[in-house]
């Protein structure tokens, strides 16, 4: 068996091969190309409108941002070249690094700054918090603006700093004046890289080309930060979603990097002296298993603890990734090795599927059908699907897996209609550790109904608690407030927290210079 799919994989890597390479010979034999494999499609481009990864690392090509996150989790100038706070806090001005150009050549100005922020604002969660303390934008001239603030916002560098998704990207006005409820079709940045929006094919293929006009910084590049040199022509992403034809494709040199190779192709891959592998997650990313709030079964929590009690992130981990090198049990809300975590109400998760079966019968459920939307281009998020299809039956529940691929999953999970009527009660994912290290990032918390990250979940008390974590004087003052956050997490359960691993990706040995990073970074990669 193993020998056949082995042949399969090889001819498909083949013909794989032979058919991206017509009509980019030519391209190959004048420019430095990276062949990259992304960990899915690319179905959007527009990452303000969605939390998916994909779009974010798309983001970071095309886009350039006002302040970024260095490999020490600190904030640091980017486009941004000074900025003043009025001593009250309530008026923050910013001034641009002069020379800056859009891709469409025009230049980067204070008023496309102001509107790429106020559009984000109203979509991502970090954001939304900000929004709050808005009083109005201010163009000041043509490279500075500045934000009037009702009420003082001493996280407003962390805001727009911050590492992952939704990431405050500068847009030109024209784009970033769209109503933020709709996806942009313009990919117009001022990053490294420029959207060559003729050759993307979706499910295909994705390109990008070397920006000319980009001004880097001066600064060594640290993750999100410094300076982003370019040392490629051009970028192509090759969607490959079969993980043994992507594993053949690497090994025989027709691509150049894999994002997120799977861990059972690990060992296969480590053979070829010709292939790096290396960890890119330091922190550790969360998988995690969200519920839909709006309705039955899951908008009521004591059906969603039972679901909880009875999660064993073992049997999930040993399912998705299997090496123990890799992975760990994470029972905290926070992520595990971070200041914020903690163990309080961890006996919720006790992976106990006959008490769970107790308290689902207490809960009154009364078999309504739980509609697992999974993703089968995402191995990491559908393995979680089938280990969850698997406990719920289990457990005593109507349970129906439909299996898509990832772009059908992001769009049917933004309905919000009923189960049956085109919506969904659970689906998978996961996040990287550093978006899930306080209550200003984790979106997947917050309890802010129709804003909330899908599942849209109500609760109140969580806001607040939110809002006293952020208003807290010391650090000692938030890990309290954390614990109360974590407690009440557990009451009411909005999401299952499937284990924590740390993800590897692997390139050839002929590429150099690969941040290592939560995120893909292009620049400073180059290729022998």
């Amino acid at each position: 068996m193993k020998t056949t799919l082995k042949r399969l994989a090889a001819a498909s890597a083949i013909a794989l091969a032979a058919g991206l390479a017509v009509g980019v010979g030519t391209a190959d034999a004048q420019q430095k190309v990276l062949r990259f494999i992304p960990h899915s499609n690319l179905p959007a481009i527009d990452p303000v409108a969605t939390t998916g990864y994909v779009v974010r690392n798309h983001g970071y090509l095309v886009y350039d941002t006002l302040f970024a996150t260095d490999e020490n989790f600190k904030i640091q100038p980017q486009m941004v070249d000074k900025w003043t706070t009025s001593a009250d806090g309530l008026r923050w001005e910013f001034t641009l690094r002069d020379g800056m150009k859009f891709h469409d050549g025009t230049p980067v100005k204070g008023a496309d700054a102001a509107a790429s922020i106020r559009r984000w604002t109203a979509r991502d969660s970090f954001g939304q918090t900000l929004a709050a303390s808005v009083d109005s934008y201010e163009t000041v001239n043509d490279l500075t603006f500045a934000i009037k603030l009702k009420t003082p916002f001493p996280l407003m560098i962390d805001a727009l700093g911050k590492l992952s998704s939704q990431v405050p990207f500068i847009m030109p006005e024209r784009i970033a004046n769209t109503d933020p409820a709709t996806p942009i079709t313009d990919a117009t940045g001022s990053g490294p890289f420029r959207f060559v929006r003729d050759q993307w094919v979706p499910g295909q293929r994705a390109v990008y080309e070397r920006f000319a006009d980009y001004k880097p910084r001066s600064e060594a590049p640290s993750w999100a930060a410094g300076g982003k040199v370019v040392k490629v022509d051009r970028v192509e992403w090759r969607i490959i979603p079969d993980a043994a034809v992507a594993s053949a494709a690497l090994n025989q040199g027709e691509v150049d990097w894999w994002e997120q190779p799977i861990f059972d192709l690990l060992p296969q891959l480590a053979r070829n002296r010709d292939i790096e592998i290396k960890n890119i997650d330091p922190v550790g990313s969360i998988m995690m298993a969200r519920f839909n709030h709006l309705h039955p079964p899951f908008d009521n929590p004591a059906i969603r603890r039972a679901v909880l009690m009875a999660a064993n992130q073992e049997e999930y981990l040993q399912a998705v990734v299997g090496n123990k090198e890799f992975y760990k049990e994470c029972k905290s809300f926070f992520s595990c090795g971070t200041p914020l975590a903690s163990d309080v109400g961890i006996e919720g998760a006790a992976g106990n599927l006959e008490r769970a079966k107790v308290m689902l019968r207490e809960a009154g459920y009364k078999n309504e059908k739980v509609i697992i939307i999974s993703p089968t281009d995402i191995p990491t998020n559908h393995t979680q699907s089938l280990v969850t299809e698997d406990l719920l039956k289990r457990l005593g529940m109507n349970v129906e897996l439909v299996a898509t691929d990832w772009g059908s999953v992001l769009a049917r999970r933004a309905n919000r209609n009923a189960p049956e009527q085109g919506g969904w009660s659970m689906f998978h994912t996961w996040w990287v550790g550093p978006d899930l290290v306080n209550p200003a990032l984790h979106a997947p918390l917050r309890g802010n109904g129709a804003n909330a990250w899908p599942g849209w979940p109500t609760d109140a008390r969580m806001e607040e608690l939110r809002n006293a974590w952020l208003a807290a004087p010391t650090a000692a003052a938030q890990v309290e407030v954390a614990k109360q956050i974590q407690a009440r997490a557990y009451d009411q359960a909005p999401y299952v927290t499937t284990g924590m691993f740390q993800q590897p990706t692997a390139f050839r040995k002929n590429i150099t210079g690969v941040l290592i990073s939560p995120v893909p970074f292009f620049w400073n990669v180059d290729k022998r």
